[in-house]
């Protein structure tokens, strides 16, 4: 082993789990189930690598991205397009599971995302998890065998058994799903925020934390949840302005610093506040106008899992 850094990409599909390690070009293919997790997270345990990238692949990574966090190994999961982005940039237009899996090393070696590190008691939530995912399938595997020899007075009883055990395995992929989907392992959400100019790091944690309901909503149910959709003060023949208030005011802080910065760094938010500084709006208007525009285009992105583009802002409607 060499004493230099070490980066590792995992291709995740249905069956396999494709491997590639950087500088030392190891690789090797392992079945996508328990065992193949299992195998593939020990041997990159002993490899020691600075970090290991994954795609996010519909809940087929998360196994494997589950094992290597508990054994304490860095792990990311990264939005797809971001890496697709980043092949085309180097000019491999290929595509295979081998070659994917040598993409996402290359990813890593030379984007180098954040490995984040899981809170003790996550990690021994995941252990438990994947504990008893493993006994259910182990369970299930033993009930179909059963069933294939068994006698017609137990077939309607072990028929009953496997569909509660099916609908066991199912409820506890959920919750892995969930349960590392609100990790810090989950960059995607994470990286899509970032890319945005004005959003940092302390903005994209608030939302995540504070607003998970991003990317869930339209434009006037994200608007109205964050407390920035202006609400009418109308009574009898008073029409009074339209002002924003209540939402959830951890949000509406962030949103103020990152519209605060977005107003002169991010040329589309930049542009829209001159403009209306120009129309004669206050500028504490035209910033408050600045926050709604901006969460309206991170909803859009996060929805339809877009990196940041100038040219293409995300508030269509929706």
């Amino acid at each position: 082993m060499s004493t230099g850094a070490v980066f590792a990409g995992i291709d995740v599909s249905k069956a396999y789990l494709d491997v590639a390690v950087r500088p030392e070009e190891i690789e090797w293919r392992s079945s996508n189930t328990d065992a193949g997790a299992k195998e593939v997270a020990a041997r990159l345990k002993e490899l020691d690598p600075d970090l290991v990238v994954l795609e996010a692949t519909g809940g087929m990574e998360i196994p494997v991205a589950s094992v290597l966090a508990i054994l304490d190994v860095p792990v990311v999961v990264v939005n797809p397009r971001q890496v697709r982005d980043f092949a085309k940039s180097t000019g491999r237009l290929a595509k295979t599971d081998a070659l994917d899996a040598r993409v996402l090393a290359h990813f890593a070696e030379a984007v180098h995302p954040e490995p984040r590190t899981l809170p003790d008691e996550q990690a021994r939530q995941l252990s438990a998890l994947l504990s008893r995912r493993r006994q259910l399938g182990e369970m299930l595997t033993a009930e179909r065998n059963r069933l294939q020899s068994a006698d017609s007075t137990v077939r309607r009883r072990l028929k009953v058994h496997i569909r509660w055990l099916e609908r066991e395995l199912s409820d506890i992929d959920d919750d892995l799903n969930n349960a590392i989907k609100e990790s810090p392992l989950w960059r995607v959400k994470d990286d899509i925020l970032k890319s945005v100019p004005g959003i940092g790091p302390i903005v994209s944690i608030t939302l995540l934390s504070e607003l998970p309901e991003l990317g869930q909503l339209n434009r006037k149910q994200i608007a109205a949840l964050a407390g920035v959709a202006p609400l009418n003060r109308d009574s009898g023949t008073l029409a009074g302005r339209r002002t924003v208030w209540g939402g959830r005011s951890r949000v509406r802080a962030a949103l103020y610093m990152a519209a605060l910065v977005a107003s002169r760094y991010n040329s589309v938010i930049r542009d829209f506040y001159l403009r209306l500084c120009a129309a004669g709006k206050p500028k504490k208007v035209a910033l408050t106008a600045c926050m709604r525009k901006l969460l309206l285009i991170l909803n859009s992105m996060v929805k339809n899992k877009e990196m940041w583009n100038a040219s293409n802002t995300g508030t269509q409607p929706s």
